[in-house]
């Protein structure tokens, strides 16, 4: 079932894999039909995360990079849609010499072709393919196909890993192996044996309940591997290395090790995470988290992962405090609450809904000193509160909220003009990684310590240069320009402790164990505010 860890465990088999000295690549598969995950709603599906060549994908893709320490490109990720439009063009193209085109086996051959062809790219030892989804369900039977086939062609270069969740009614008080039983009976049908289960419980699985998933499920009892509920994430690989599981999956390739296990740096990090230590508090302010009676964080995951990891590295322990931005609207003597607060972020989104609670806790945070950090949609929105009550251009607003407004601050980019005309979503914002020239004596240029940087973008509206003069005469700071375009990237003020905005998502190229620097220099002003 979705949300168990799949994403997580392929992260921790690649982290554990590349310590032995191996170069890993993983690749995401959805079985959506969806051509990438750019049209899909955040609240059903959670984050989407961009690769720095552009494509809109999963958000697990975020976690193999900050796992790895590495760049994932566009190819590492495929989806229903994006494997069917493929073989449609090749059909179309006549590359199929006139043959029927049928779904299997073309489907699955273009899925192994794509996943070849990541192999070539990255020069990878290991490629690790996360099916989502849940085994039975019609949707990702092509991708199961295309691993048997795989398998069947490769048998030595091929090894399946099924994660399966051990439920523990708490009337009963022992997790139940049923639904793991059933669940390789089931890939069983569609031709596939599991070399090794994650078993995914409350608590860690004992043996009793390995020796009865390896009798029912065909295996031998060292290749059930156990992953227990725990405080961090970033714990998982040295968990399955208490199962010696890169030793199994060596031992099934007739591999062995090229280093020893070398986890130094993350044993480190797992030490400061577990450490007791003074508490940062980080305002999230979003409207993409709210599902009935529920909070969904994935909606932000990189955005939290990169406080997370800012705040440890100064060995602080992050506390993220989730505020609604519709409330401050209707409320406004709640964003007194913004005091208690060390810092507030506003992430990037889309559309009208809670804009201006946005604009009022930018405006609280500009007024009472509170160190801000805006991203994307956070950085139109101060430019927007800044023209309206520092600028007096009272009416300021952006056009993809209010169309008709006097002052356009900002606007849709002009390429984006008949792309919106012709209804051209999917896949055609501003996408993937572009150059920035950052300003000297600059917050911006004292975090990177460099004055060109190359960030992530995915946006189609940006800030107005018509407005430009006006604005830097009161004081808004141009930190970083697109020298290509002229498009201005990062905003600042003066005389505040940290007030700094993005056009850019900054978050995205955050790592576990290097913080992305404007975080970093936000967390650092937050610890000073008392």
């Amino acid at each position: 079932m979705s949300g168990i860890g799949k994403g997580i465990t392929t992260s921790s088999i690649g982290k554990i894999l590349q310590s032995r000295g191996f170069i890993v690549s993983a690749i995401k598969i959805d079985p959506y039909i969806n051509v990438d995950a750019g049209t899909m709603n955040p609240i059903e599906h959670g984050e989407v995360f961009v690769t720095k060549d552009g494509m809109e994908c999963d958000q697990d893709v975020g976690n193999y990079e900050r796992f790895l320490d590495k760049d994932i490109c566009a190819d590492n990720y495929m989806t229903t849609g994006r494997i069917y439009n493929t073989v449609i063009q090749r059909e179309r193209n006549l590359e199929f010499n006139g043959k029927c085109v049928e779904v299997i086996p073309h489907i699955p051959e273009a899925v192994i072709q794509q996943i070849q062809r990541v192999s070539r790219n990255t020069m990878a030892d290991f490629v690790l393919i996360e099916i989502g989804g849940t085994v039975g369900e019609y949707q990702n039977l092509i991708f199961l196909e295309a691993g048997r086939m795989m398998r069947l062609r490769y048998p030595k270069d091929v090894i399946f890993v099924l994660v399966s969740y051990l439920p523990m009614p708490r009337m009963i008080g022992e997790p139940k192996t049923k639904p793991t039983q059933y669940a390789v009976r089931t890939l069983n049908s569609a031709g596939i044996q599991p070399d090794i289960i994650v078993a995914r419980s409350e608590y860690p699985l004992d043996a009793l309940r390995k020796e009865k998933i390896s009798v029912f499920c065909n295996m031998e009892k060292v290749d059930i591997i156990s992953a227990p509920d725990i405080e961090s994430i970033y714990e998982v690989p040295l968990n399955f290395e208490k199962d010696n599981l890169s030793e199994r999956i060596l031992k099934k390739f007739d591999l062995k090790s090229r280093t020893k296990s070398d986890l130094r740096d993350w044993k480190k990090l797992i030490e400061i995470i577990k450490q007791e230590k003074a508490e940062v508090k980080i305002g999230i302010v979003g409207k993409y988290f709210q599902t009935g009676n529920f909070i969904l964080a994935d909606s932000y995951i990189s955005v939290i992962e990169a406080v997370k990891h800012a705040a440890w590295y100064f060995k602080k322990k992050p506390q993220i405090i989730w505020l609604n931005a519709e409330e401050y609207e209707t409320s406004p003597d709640k964003l007194k609450e913004l005091k208690k607060l060390a810092g507030v972020v506003v992430p990037g989104g889309f559309g009208h809904r809670g804009v201006e609670g946005k604009i009022k806790t930018i405006e609280f945070c500009r007024k009472n000193k509170i160190p801000y950090l805006g991203l994307c949609y956070g950085m139109q929105l101060a430019v927007i509160e800044f023209a309206r009550h520092i600028c007096n251009l009272k009416d300021a607003n952006t056009t993809e909220v209010n169309n008709e407004t006097a002052y356009p601050v900002i606007g849709l980019l002009s390429e984006q003009v008949d792309k919106i005309k012709e209804k051209k979503y999917g896949g055609s914002m501003r996408l993937g990684e572009y150059f920035c020239q950052l300003k000297r004596g600059t917050h911006s240029y004292a975090a990177y310590g460099q004055e060109g940087i190359f960030e992530r973008h995915r946006h189609r509206y940006e800030f107005n240069n018509k407005y430009k003069e006006l604005l830097e005469k009161n004081g808004l700071i141009l930190a970083g320009i697109n020298p290509d375009r002229g498009l201005v990237e990062i905003i600042e003020l003066k005389n505040h402790p940290f007030f700094v905005a993005t056009q850019f998502h900054p978050e995205f190229k955050s790592r576990p164990l290097r913080p992305h620097p404007l975080f970093r220099e936000f967390i650092k002003a937050a610890l000073k505010v008392k």
